[in-house]
C-alpha cells in the first residue's frame, strides 16, 4: 500500500508535533512492506519543513517526501472550504492520514487523529478563526473519514457526543517523546539560574483557564512547607495579579523543558480538561511525582501513579499537594513504572493495524 501522512504540523513545538514526528518515525521503523509518502505544506517555513521531513525519513527505503509552498491558511481554504481533491497533487494513495488542520478530499481510505475537542467544549478559550477552522474540518471528518484515532476513552466519548458512531473511533494512546532524556544535575542548575529560579519549586504547565491556574495558585498559598518553596508556571503569560512566590516563566523552549521538570519537587496538573495529558507521562519519565485531576483523560493517564484530586475543589488540591510532598519518593517510583505501559512503537503498531484494516 501507499500510505500518505500529512506532517505539516511538525515545525511547531506542540503536542501534535511530537505525535506526528514519533508516529512517522516508528511506522518507518516497524513497517518494511508499505510505502510512506510524507507530505506537508508551509510558506514562510517551507525549507525548514522539508529538512524536518528529511530527518524523519532518514535512510528509510520506503519513505519519501512531497512538500508544497502553501501557507496553512491557504491549505485550509483549498481543502476545507473549497473541498478540492488532493489526489492530483500527491498521486493516488491507498491510505491518507490527515493532519489536525485540513481534511482534503481523496479517494483513499481516510484516517485522521483528533487529539481533543477543546474548540467545541471550550469555545470561549479558542480564537474565533481557529474555532471556525475546526468546525469546518469536523464537518468534513463526519462526512468523509473512515477511521478516527483518539488518544483516550474520554476523547472517544466527546466525539460520540458530537454524533460520531463508536465503530468509527479507535483509541490509541500516545507516548513520551523518545528524545526526552533526564538531564544532568549541572544542566538543571544552570537552567534554574537562567530563569532566576531559587529555592525548591512546584511546577505547573499551561496558562489557559482550563489549566485551572487560579485554583492552583490559591491551593499553593495554603500549602505549608518546611523550606521556602515557589510555584513556577510555564506558558504564555496572561494578565495576572502578582502573587508572592509565584513565578510566570512564559513560553519555554522544548530544549529547556526537561531541565525545568527535573528541578521541580512535583508537577501540579489538575487541569479541567485534556484530550490525553502528555505532561503527566513526561513527568513520570523524568522522575517527577504528579498531582492531577480525578476526571476524564487525566484520571486515565494518572491512574494510581499520581495523586488524584477534584480540580474544582481548592481544598482537595491543597491536601493533594501536601500528601504528594510527604510521599514524593513513593510516587516517583510509581510514575516510572506507569510510563513503561506507553511506547511509540506500540502506538505505531496499532496505527498500522488501522491502515491495514482497509485491505480487509
Amino acid at each position: 500500500m501507499k500510505i500518505t501522512i500529512d506532517a505539516s504540523q511538525i515545525i511547531y513545538e506542540t503536542g501534535v508535533s511530537v505525535y506526528t514526528k514519533n508516529l512517522i518515525k516508528f511506522l518507518l521503523k516497524i513497517d518494511k512492506v508499505n510505502t510512506y509518502q510524507i507530505i506537508g505544506g508551509s510558506l514562510r517555513r517551507f525549507g525548514e519543513l522539508g529538512e524536518k521531513i528529511d530527518a524523519l525519513i532518514g535512510d528509510s527505503k520506503n519513505g519519501y517526501k512531497t512538500t508544497f509552498p502553501f501557507a496553512p491558511t491557504a491549505s485550509e481554504f483549498i481543502f476545507n472550504r473549497l473541498g478540492l481533491d488532493i489526489d492530483p497533487l500527491i498521486g493516488k494513495p491507498d491510505v491518507f492520514h490527515s493532519s489536525d488542520w485540513t481534511q482534503p478530499k481523496t479517494d483513499a481510505f481516510k484516517v485522521t487523529t483528533i487529539h481533543d475537542l477543546i474548540p467545541f467544549l471550550y469555545p470561549k478559550l479558542v480564537h474565533p478563526k481557529i474555532r471556525s477552522v475546526h468546525i469546518r474540518r469536523m464537518e468534513r471528518v463526519k462526512r468523509c473519514v473512515d477511521k478516527i484515532i483518539v488518544p483516550s476513552l474520554t476523547t472517544r466519548g466527546d466525539l460520540m457526543n458530537l454524533g460520531i458512531k463508536e465503530d468509527r473511533i479507535v483509541v490509541i494512546p500516545e507516548a513520551v517523546d523518545n528524545d526526552l532524556k533526564r538531564p544532568s544535575t549541572k544542566d538543571v542548575l544552570k537552567t534554574q539560574k537562567k530563569y532566576r529560579i531559587s529555592d525548591k519549586y512546584l511546577l505547573s504547565v499551561g496558562t489557559s483557564p482550563r489549566k485551572n491556574i487560579d485554583r492552583i495558585i490559591t491551593a499553593f498559598e495554603r500549602v505549608r512547607t518546611e523550606k521556602p518553596c515557589k510555584l513556577v508556571i510555564v506558558g504564555e503569560v496572561k494578565k495576572h495579579s502578582s502573587v508572592r512566590n509565584v513565578m510566570f516563566l512564559g513560553h519555554i523552549p522544548t530544549s529547556d523543558m526537561a531541565k525545568i521538570y527535573c528541578g521541580a519537587e512535583a508537577l501540579i496538573y489538575p487541569s479541567l480538561y485534556e484530550g490525553f495529558g502528555l505532561p503527566i507521562l513526561e513527568a513520570y519519565a523524568l522522575g517527577v511525582p504528579v498531582l492531577t485531576s480525578n476526571i476524564g483523560s487525566l484520571k486515565e493517564v494518572g491512574t494510581d501513579a499520581s495523586i488524584l484530586v477534584d480540580p474544582y475543589d481548592v481544598d482537595s488540591i491543597t491536601q493533594g499537594i501536601n500528601e504528594l510532598l510527604l510521599k514524593r519518593n513513593e510516587y516517583i517510583k510509581k510514575g516510572k513504572e506507569a510510563v513503561k505501559k506507553y511506547s511509540w512503537e506500540e502506538t505505531a503498531k496499532k496505527t498500522l493495524a488501522v491502515y491495514e484494516g482497509f485491505k480487509k
